[in-house]
C-alpha cells in the first residue's frame, strides 16, 4: 500500500461520523464531551487526543505470584459463592446483586445494574482482575466494556485489545480524564491483572489542600502515573472539582456486557496529615502534639529499665529528642555523671568487654551535643570520650 493511501486509510478509520458514533465508533466525536477550557487542551472523549501505544504485558507467570493477597488485605471475592455475599445491588442495596458466579469469577449479567461491596472503604491498594467476552461482539465503547468506581471516580474497563476508541475512554483510563500511558491488554476472554493505588483529594473550606491521585499498573506496566483527581468523574462532562466521601463502597459497572471479575481484594492505606493521620509533613501544632506523645512514650519505657542502667540513661536521653524537659535531662545527667565515674574506677582488664557499651554511649553523647541538647562541653561526654582516647579506641587501625 502507498504512504498515501495507508495515511489516508488510518484518517478513515479514525474519523466518525454522527451515525457511526451512535452506532459504538471508533476514537470519539468532534462535538460530544465538554470542550476545551484554559486548563485542558482537550475535549472530553476527544477523538483528536493521541492514542497510548500498544506494550506487551508481562508474562501471567510473573503476575500471578503478584496477584495474591497480602496477610493484612481484604478479600472482596474470592471466587466463591459464599463471597459474593458481600455484594449487593448499586440500585437497592437491600437486595442481592443479580450478577453470578462462573468458573470462579463475578460476572456481570446484563440489565441487572451495577454491583458493589457491602463494605466501605477510602484510599487503598485495590486489587482486580477481569475479562471481557471471549467472543468478540461490537466495537469501541460497546465492547467488553464495565468499570471500577471507588468513591465515584471511574477506571475504565473495556476491551481495548485491537479496538480503538477515544483515548480518554479506553481501558485503564481516568474515565474522561487521562487516558493509560500504554495499552497493555491481553486478547479477549484472558483475565487482565489490574493493581489501582487511589486517594481521595481533600478539600478545607471549598479548598484544595491535597490533590487525590491515581496510580493504576495494567498486567504489570504503568498505565496510570499518579494521575491526579479533583473529583468524580463523568461522561461527556469534566470532572466536577470538589470533595469525595472519606468512605464508599467498591462499584462495577453493568454497561451491558457479561464482562468477568476475580481476585478482588484492597489494603486500607494509613491517613496523611491533611486527612488528621501522620503520612507526610504535619502542621505545627500536629507536630508539636504528636512529639510530647512519643516523648511520654519513651520516657514511660525508661522508667521502666534496670534502676540506674545504661539502657535507662540512652532511653531518657532519647525522650529529649522529641519534647525538651527539663526534670528529665536532670535524671539523664544524672545517671550519665554515674556512668562516667564508673568507668574511671573500671580496671584495666575488664576495659575490653566494655568497648562497645562505651562507644555506644559516646555516640549518643555525640549526638546529643550535635543537635544542642545537650552541650559541647557537657561533662560526662568529655569524660567518655577521654577513657576511649586513653584505652586508644578512637584510633584508626592501619591500612594494610
Amino acid at each position: 500500500m502507498k504512504l498515501d493511501s495507508a495515511l489516508f486509510a488510518i484518517g478513515a478509520a479514525l474519523s466518525l461520523t454522527t451515525a457511526a458514533f451512535a452506532a459504538g465508533g471508533s476514537t470519539g466525536h468532534a462535538f460530544y464531551g465538554d470542550p476545551p477550557d484554559e486548563r485542558h487542551a482537550w475535549c472530553v472523549h476527544d477523538q483528536n487526543r493521541p492514542q497510548p501505544k500498544v506494550v506487551a504485558p508481562l508474562p501471567v507467570s510473573e503476575l500471578e505470584a503478584k496477584a495474591k493477597a497480602p496477610a493484612d488485605a481484604v478479600i472482596l471475592f474470592d471466587g466463591t459463592e459464599a463471597s459474593l455475599a458481600k455484594w449487593c445491588s448499586d440500585k437497592n442495596p437491600n437486595e442481592p446483586t443479580k450478577w453470578i458466579v462462573r468458573d470462579g469469577a463475578m460476572e456481570c449479567v446484563p440489565k441487572s445494574g451495577y454491583v458493589r461491596t457491602k463494605e466501605e472503604f477510602g484510599d487503598c491498594q485495590l486489587h482486580v482482575e477481569w475479562a471481557a467476552p471471549s467472543k468478540v461482539e461490537g466495537d469501541g465503547q460497546g465492547r467488553g466494556n464495565s468499570g471500577i468506581f471507588l468513591l465515584g471516580v471511574e477506571t475504565q474497563v473495556l476491551d481495548s485489545y485491537k479496538n480503538l476508541t477515544y483515548a480518554d475512554g479506553m481501558a485503564c483510563s481516568m474515565y474522561g480524564v487521562n487516558p493509560p500511558l500504554a495499552n497493555a491488554l491481553r486478547p479477549p476472554g484472558e483475565f487482565q491483572y489490574i493493581d489501582i493505588t487511589f486517594h481521595r483529594p481533600i478539600y478545607k473550606d471549598d479548598k484544595c489542600v491535597q490533590p487525590g491521585w491515581v496510580t493504576v499498573y495494567c498486567n504489570g506496566i504503568l498505565v496510570q502515573d499518579r494521575t491526579q483527581i479533583e473529583g468524580p468523574t463523568g461522561h461527556r462532562a469534566r470532572t466536577k472539582v470538589g470533595p469525595l466521601p472519606e468512605k464508599g463502597p467498591l462499584k462495577l459497572q453493568d454497561h451491558g456486557n457479561p464482562v468477568r471479575f476475580r481476585n478482588i481484594w484492597y489494603r486500607p492505606l494509613p491517613s496523611t496529615a491533611a486527612k488528621g493521620g501522620t503520612r507526610g509533613p504535619l502542621p505545627a501544632k500536629a507536630v508539636a502534639a504528636e512529639r510530647k506523645k512519643i516523648a511520654a512514650k519513651v520516657r514511660k519505657d525508661a522508667a521502666a529499665k534496670p534502676e540506674g542502667s545504661v539502657e535507662q540513661m540512652l532511653r531518657f536521653a532519647e525522650s529529649l529528642v522529641y519534647e525538651k524537659d527539663d526534670a528529665t535531662f536532670a535524671t539523664m545527667e544524672k545517671l550519665a555523671s554515674q556512668y562516667a565515674a564508673s568507668l574511671k574506677q573500671l580496671p584495666a582488664d575488664k576495659a575490653g568487654a566494655k568497648k562497645d557499651e562505651v562507644l555506644q554511649v559516646d555516640s549518643a553523647f555525640k549526638y546529643l551535643a550535635k543537635w544542642n541538647f545537650v552541650p559541647e562541653n557537657f561533662g560526662p561526654k568529655v569524660e567518655v570520650a577521654n577513657f576511649i582516647k586513653a584505652q586508644g579506641w578512637d584510633k584508626k587501625p592501619k591500612k594494610k
